[in-house]
């Protein structure tokens, strides 16, 4: 953590199919020094795609949404262009990012390519699946969240809301490298929380259960100079969860090879879906399939995900559903990233194909 620079860690171990381990390390904010612990949260980044294709493909086993249904069927977002290929998008396509939509943007949505055809990742695609989930269930993504994923499968922790008890318990992100940093950089999550607070209570509704023009209007009101941006939303599929590694580790655990599976599991058949590889990203040994990356890995096949939220937030997770194993890390510095490959490696004896790309 020293040599990279990172002031915090939370690292969660999935043995078995089930959380064996947790463990915090270092401290939130570099400049109060407060400690990190077992539930401090940190910001998922995109480490929140899993967590959302998996109630997706609940919806889809539910018949509530039909993964080859065009979404414009379900819902036109007022920023889609005039490109006719967006006609065409499925969720299906955004869960495996093949829409050629772009990651995020300013002008009015287009495609790059034909949708189901190459890998084109995408924030905007998850955003548009997002506004569909919200109608098809009447509530606002966190709503849907802790209804489908976060109760029943006891993540007390998560959460695409914002509140005096989140503020204290989230990690502030820190630059490269913190020590000696007398200023952190700016916290757009931690900013944007706070700025919307005061709306929150004067609604009388909190931002965890807010809809997606819940969130627009609210940004139109505390800065009505500036136009809301979909990467900007505090309750965003693409980004957006706050979370602890061990809630993570309950998430990871649930893609895991079991006979029996709970009521309100996903059924094996869209598990299996969720790894499955459907897109080549670079060769045949890194994929994508729902919600997933996956590798081929010297191990075996591993599906796994990584987060980077405004380059200070760096988060990793990696799995192998035959043997029921998983390790998640979360960092709250620039460097992240490489100390989380470095701990993959030391707890696993596995090099991530990824890691060296």
């Amino acid at each position: 953590m020293r040599i990279a620079g990172v002031p915090g860690v939370a690292i969660a171990v999935v043995d078995r199919g089930k959380l064996a381990w947790n463990s915090g390390f270092g401290v939130k904010n570099i400049l109060t020094r407060d400690p990190v612990r077992e539930d401090t949260l940190f910001e998922a980044a995109s480490m929140t795609k899993p967590v959302f294709a998996y109630v997706v493909m609940r919806l889809a086993d539910e018949k509530r949404l039909d993964l080859d249904k065009p979404l414009v069927a379900y819902r036109r977002p007022a920023n889609l262009g005039n490109d006719p290929k967006l006609d065409l998008i499925t969720a299906r396509h955004v869960l495996e990012h093949s829409t050629g939509l772009p990651n995020w943007a300013s002008e009015p949505l287009g495609t790059s390519s034909p949708p189901g055809s190459i890998y084109t990742y995408s924030g905007e695609a998850f955003i548009w699946l997002q506004l569909v989930v919200e109608k098809i269930m009447g509530m606002g993504l966190g709503s849907v969240m802790q209804e489908k994923l976060f109760a029943p499968a006891g993540m007390s922790h998560s959460t695409f809301g914002w509140d005096e008890e989140i503020a204290r318990s989230a990690v502030f992100g820190h630059s490269e490298p913190p020590e000696g940093e007398q200023k952190l950089p700016l916290q757009p999550t931690r900013e944007l929380g706070d700025l919307l607070l005061p709306v929150a209570s004067r609604r009388r509704k909190p931002i965890a259960s807010w809809t997606y023009e819940d969130s627009v209007e609210a940004m139109r009101e505390t800065d009505p100079k500036k136009p809301p941006s979909t990467h900007d939303l505090l309750v965003n599929s693409a980004g957006g969860l706050l979370t602890t590694a061990s809630d993570y580790a309950k998430f990871m655990a649930l893609m895991m090879d079991r006979p029996t599976r709970g009521a309100w599991e996903i059924g094996d058949a869209a598990r299996q879906a969720m790894l499955t590889p459907r897109l080549d990203v670079r060769g045949r040994d890194i994929s994508r399939g729902l919600g997933w990356e996956l590798e081929q890995s010297s191990a075996g096949p591993l599906f796994q995900h990584s987060g980077s939220n405004y380059g200070i937030f760096k988060t990793l997770g990696v799995g192998d559903s035959r043997s029921g194993r998983a390790i998640i890390v979360f960092t709250n510095a620039a460097n992240g990233n490489a100390l989380a490959a470095r701990i993959v490696r030391e707890a696993t004896g596995i090099d991530r194909l990824k890691s060296l790309i």
